[in-house]
C-alpha cells in the first residue's frame, strides 16, 4: 500500500463518518462519558491502590507497572477507549462496498496500533524502569539496535546469527539434479529401503523461500515425506535479481512447475507423479495442471494444496491492498521488466499482524534494548524474495483483482485456454482456521473449481505454524468432514475436531496413490540429469 492510497483511505474515511444521525451522536455522547469516569476514577484514586487489575487481556499492558501508576493506567484505558471508538465508527461510516469497508477497517486498525502508548518511551513505564535499572544502558543498547535493523533493511525479530541455511536449516540430506534461469529441482537422499513407485514434487511458495517445510529435523515436513517412503523432489525458486526481472506468470509454469514434473517422471522412470503446491505455489501449480489438462496431459495422480487460493472473491485483507490504480501502477513501471522488492512483499506481511510482527520488536528491541531469541520460523520470516514485475503484475491482476482464474476459459496459459474443472485428480487439501493470509472459507471455495473429488481438513492455528505441525509432536487439532457442501458455515458446523497433526491423516491419504512399492534408489538423478550440487542449493541462499 501507497502512502498515496493510505492518505486517499483515510480521507475516505473522514468524508464518509460525519458526525450526524442519532447514532453517531450517541457514540460521541458515549465517548465523552467514558473519557469522563475514567478522568474522575483516576482523580479518585489513592496512592497504592489498583484501580484495574495488571492483566488486561491486551499483552502490551500486561506488565504489572502499568496498574501501579495512576498515570500509565489513565494512559492504557483511554487509549483503549479511543480505539475502540475508532473502529465503531468505521462501522458507522456511510460506506457501502464491501471493499472500501474493509479498507477502512485495515487503516484504523494500523493508526490504533502505532497510537499505543507502549510504542513510545514517553508513555511506556517500563521503558522507564529498564532505563533506571541499567543506568540508561538500556537506551543505549535500544539505539544500536535502531541503528543496525536500519542497516540491514527490516526488524529484527529472531536472533539471526544463530541460524544459516545449510548448516542447521535445510540440512535434509540430497542433491540438485536439474536448475534453470528460473529453479533448482533438488531430489531428497531416500531414508526407507522400499519407495513409493511415484515420485512426489513439491511447489512451494516463489514470494517465500522454499525451506519453511525444511526447517529443522523435527520440524521439517519434508524429511517428513522422505521418511513415509517418497521420493520428494522440490522446485527451489531463484531469488530473481534484475535480470531475472522478465520472468512472466507462464514461464513460471512452463520452466518451473512443468519442467520439475517432467524431470521427476524421468528420474523415476514412471509417467505420473504425485505433487503439492503450498500458497502461491498451490495457485501457480493448479493453473499448470490446467495447462497440462487442455494439452491432453495426464502427468499427476494426486494433487495436495495446503494453504492455497483459487477462489480469490473473498481474499481477506491482502485484498486491502490491491485496486485498479495500483495495480495499473504496477504494470506500467514493472510490468513489462523489473522486481517488485521482498523488502515491500515483508512489510505488507508484516502490517497484516502489526502488533506480533511489527511493534512488538519495536518495544523490545528499540526502547527495551532487547535482543530477540532464536526462532527458526521468524529466521524465515525475515529471509525475504523479489517478484520479477511481469509475473507479478499478471498475478494481481488475475487473481486478487479480477478473480479470472475461476472462470473456465477466461485465461489463456502457456498458449491454451485454462480450465480447473478439467483438474480431475484426486486432492487433499488443507486450509487452517487462524490464516490471516489465505482466509480458510476462501480456500474452501475453491473445491467447487476442480473436477475431482477433494478432501478438505481444517487445521488449528494459521497460515504457517498451522502446516509447520510435525507428526511427531502431534500438537494441535484438526477438524474433519467428508461432506461435499458448498458453504464453508456448514461443512464446519459438521466437522469433527480430531486432536494432532494433519501430517498423519495426509500421509496415510496419499498413500492410496504410491503407485506400488520399489526399492530405493541408491543414486540421486540420472544419466540425463547427474547431480549438480549439494541441497540445499545456491539458489535458496541469495539474498533479496
Amino acid at each position: 500500500m501507497s502512502e498515496e492510497n493510505f492518505a486517499a483511505m483515510m480521507q475516505q474515511w473522514l468524508k464518509a463518518w460525519q458526525p450526524q444521525g442519532e447514532a453517531a451522536v450517541a457514540l460521541q455522547n458515549e465517548w465523552r462519558q467514558r473519557h469522563m469516569a475514567l478522568w474522575q476514577a483516576m482523580m479518585n484514586r489513592g496512592v497504592g491502590d489498583s484501580l484495574s487489575p495488571a492483566k488486561t487481556g491486551d499483552r502490551r499492558f500486561d506488565d504489572p507497572a502499568w496498574g501501579e501508576s495512576p498515570i500509565f493506567d489513565y494512559l492504557r484505558q483511554a487509549y483503549r477507549i479511543n480505539a475502540e471508538t475508532m473502529k465503531q465508527a468505521v462501522e458507522m461510516a456511510l460506506v457501502a462496498d464491501g471493499v472500501a469497508k474493509d479498507r477502512l477497517r485495515f487503516v484504523v486498525r494500523q493508526v490504533a496500533d502505532a497510537m499505543a502508548p507502549s510504542n513510545f518511551a514517553a508513555t511506556n513505564p517500563e521503558f522507564i524502569r529498564k532505563a533506571i535499572e541499567t543506568q540508561g544502558e538500556s537506551i543505549t543498547q535500544g539505539i544500536k539496535n535502531l541503528i543496525a535493523d536500519l542497516e540491514k533493511g527490516h526488524i529484527s525479530m529472531t536472533d539471526e546469527s544463530a541460524f544459516e541455511v545449510g548448516r542447521n536449516l535445510a540440512i535434509t540430506s540430497g542433491s540438485v539434479v536439474y536448475e534453470n534461469e528460473l529453479m533448482q529441482l533438488i531430489q531428497y537422499s531416500p531414508l526407507t529401503e522400499k519407495v513409493a513407485k511415484r515420485p512426489f514434487v513439491v511447489v512451494p511458495p516463489c514470494i517465500n523461500k522454499y525451506y519453511i517445510l525444511d526447517l529443522q529435523p523435527e520440524n521439517s515436513f519434508i524429511r517428513y515425506a522422505v521418511e513415509q517412503g517418497n521420493t520428494v523432489f522440490l522446485v527451489s525458486w531463484r531469488n530473481p535479481k534484475i535480470e531475472q526481472g522478465h520472468l512472466t506468470w507462464d514461464e513460471y509454469i512452463e520452466q518451473g512447475v512443468l519442467k520439475a514434473f517432467e524431470v521427476a517422471k524421468a528420474i523415476c522412470r514412471t509417467d505420473q507423479v504425485n505433487a503439492l503446491g503450498f500458497c502461491v505455489g498451490g495457485t501457480l501449480i493448479a493453473s499448470a495442471l490446467a495447462v497440462m489438462r487442455a494439452r491432453g496431459g495426464n502427468d499427476v495422480a494426486s494433487l495436495t494444496l495446503l494453504t492455497a487460493l483459487l477462489d480469490f472473491s473473498e481474499p481477506g485483507e491482502l485484498g486491502c491492498f490491491v485496486d485498479e490504480p495500483s495495480v495499473a501502477a504496477r504494470e506500467d513501471t514493472i510490468g513489462k521488466g523489473g522486481l517488485l522488492m521482498g523488502s515491500e512483499l515483508a512489510s505488507v506481511f508484516s502490517a497484516l499482524r502489526a502488533n506480533d510482527l511489527i511493534w512488538q520488536y519495536v518495544v523490545s528491541n528499540y526502547l527495551k534494548g532487547g535482543k530477540p531469541t532464536a526462532f527458526d520460523l521468524l529466521h524465515w520470516n525475515c529471509d525475504s524474495t523479489n517478484l520479477p514485475g511481469p509475473f507479478a503484475a499478471y498475478y494481481l491482476r488475475n487473481t486478487y483483482l479480477e478473480n479470472n482464474l475461476r472462470v473456465p476459459g477466461k485465461l489463456s496459459m502457456c498458449g491454451v485456454k485454462v480450465d480447473l474443472g478439467k483438474v480431475d485428480m484426486p486432492v487433499f487439501m488443507l486450509a487452517t482456521r487462524e490464516d490471516h493470509i489465505v482466509p480458510w472459507r476462501s480456500s474452501y471455495l475453491g473445491r467447487r473449481l476442480l473436477g475431482g473429488e477433494t478432501t478438505f481438513v481444517l487445521g488449528a492455528s494459521g497460515h504457517v505454524a498451522g502446516v509447520i505441525n510435525p507428526a511427531a509432536k502431534n500438537k494441535r487439532s484438526h477438524w474433519i468432514n467428508a461432506a461435499t457442501v458448498a458453504d464453508p458455515d456448514e461443512w464446519l458446523a459438521g466437522a469433527r475436531e480430531v486432536a494432532g497433526s494433519w501430517w498423519l491423516r495426509w500421509s496415510a491419504w496419499l498413500k492410496q496413490y504410491s503407485g506400488g512399492e520399489a526399492a530405493a534408489r541408491g543414486r540421486l538423478g540420472n544419466k540425463a540429469y547427474p547431480p549438480i550440487e549439494p541441497a540445499p542449493g545456491r539458489y535458496v541462499k541469495q539474498k533479496a
